[in-house]
């Protein structure tokens, strides 16, 4: 008994030393300074959405993930997980109701087709917004669906139904129209005709995926977003206009990429682990909202999304900040596994601008799946935040490489099975 004990004991510590070994070999300064300076480099032309340069910063993601060993996402082509958004330039609009012409403004329709003709008769399914409802919480739920529908909005809406036509300046592609009309009354009869350029551009997240050993069916994702805005000859510094986002968000990437070569390495996780590069948060977090709905979020055990961890957090080095810490355990699960290291990690210091629901975590986080955003951006002094002088050389690398061991080490519980975090509670955003 005292010997299996005993080689207990040395088995255990034998694979701490391993994995220590493991993680200093793959996540270390020199590697994490490679793929950052290569991510933000004046070649990538600062990787704006529909751009030449996002094209070769996902060309560069994708090839890393092949040299990783990653498994494709199905059915993706590749690692690229292609999809068109949708962009509508309104024409004009007309609508009757119970006979009576009214106001081209009170027609608002979210659609990818040309033109419109529906009527009480046309397939379409007919809801109300009533005085009271939570107008822009209502309306989404109306988009999310797949199906045709026809919405009669309450005029108490008025002074804010214009402003639905911000779903009209980027859609994802779809076969269904939603149309919005205010009204003081909901018609018996009614004709309702609408007309718009269609204009489709492409894009694509780059997805990777180590599937689990034992339980394959769950799913833990790490994120960050590849885009970021481009150059802008308006706003130069030093003559510089640049935008390379080393810290927004190539430092979040550059993170992503060096955990699925760490958990490779392991080839020990019990759930799946899908990794993935958004594009486009810059301008509306579209990459990640297509992502997250090609998912269950029932079968979604956590998301790690990882954003500008370049520079120190307002506590100094060896620490960072979950978004929405209160929301579920998972910040207390991964604390505890850093016991006994230097590494904390501590609540959002800025619960005032919202970050829980305004990052690439937000869209899977409302579905009640523990979808945290780790940084350490400074919101009220970040000095380089959008500005052309966030490269490279403003980060702190070092510092860098030790937030990315602390996510790995921090996670071991949720990818090998031993712990689950709670649900977001959802029941206030209905």
């Amino acid at each position: 008994m005292k010997k299996i004990i005993f080689f207990l004991i040395c088995f255990f510590v034998v694979m701490v030393g391993l994995q220590a070994q493991n993680i200093d070999a793959i996540i270390n300064v020199k590697e994490v300074e490679r793929i950052e300076k290569i991510l933000s480099a004046d070649s990538m032309e600062g990787r704006r959405a529909f751009s030449a340069g996002i094209d070769k910063a996902a060309a560069f993601v994708a090839n890393e993930f092949e040299t990783t060993g990653l498994q494709k996402l199905k059915p993706n082509n590749g690692y690229l997980q292609a999809f068109k958004m949708i962009k509508a330039k309104f024409i004009n609009a007309s609508a009757t109701l119970d006979g009576v012409d009214i106001n081209s403004r009170n027609v608002i329709a979210v659609t990818c087709k040309p033109s419109l003709l529906v009527d009480e008769k046309s397939d379409y399914e007919i809801s109300t917004i009533n005085k009271g409802a939570n107008f822009f919480g209502e309306a989404r739920k109306y988009l999310s669906l797949s199906k045709n529908a026809i919405v009669w909005v309450d005029t108490s809406f008025s002074s804010n139904f214009g402003r639905l036509v911000q779903f009209k300046s980027s859609m994802f592609e779809s076969k269904h129209s939603v149309i919005f009309v205010l009204t003081s009354q909901v018609p018996t009869t009614f004709t309702i005709n609408a007309t718009h350029i269609i204009q489709e551009q492409q894009l694509a997240n780059i997805v990777g995926v180590l599937p689990g050993k034992s339980l394959p069916n769950e799913y833990v994702i790490f994120s960050g977003h590849y885009d970021h805005l481009g150059i802008n000859s308006k706003n130069m510094v030093n003559n510089d206009s640049i935008f390379n986002g080393a810290n927004d968000d190539a430092a979040g990437t550059t993170a992503m990429m060096l955990l699925a070569k760490y958990y490779k390495v392991l080839n020990n996780n019990a759930r799946t682990l899908v990794f993935a590069a958004f594009t486009a948060e810059e301008v509306g977090g579209f990459g990640a909202t297509y992502f997250s709905r090609q998912f269950n979020p029932n079968e979604v055990v956590a998301m790690f999304n990882i954003e500008m961890i370049g520079t120190e957090s307002k506590w100094g080095a060896n620490s960072a900040y979950i978004t929405g810490f209160d929301k579920t355990n998972m910040g207390t699960l991964l604390q505890e596994n850093l016991k006994g290291s230097e590494f904390n990690f501590y609540a959002d210091p800025y619960p005032e601008q919202q970050l829980f629901y305004r990052s690439d975590n937000a869209t899977l986080a409302r579905l009640g799946v523990p979808a945290h955003t780790i940084s350490t951006s400074k919101m009220d002094s970040e000095p380089n935040y959008h500005k052309a002088s966030d490269e490279i050389s403003t980060l702190d690398i070092a510092n860098m490489t030790k937030i990315i061991k602390a996510i790995a080490i921090s996670a071991k519980g949720i990818v090998n099975g031993t712990q689950t975090p709670s649900r977001v509670d959802t029941s206030s955003l209905r």
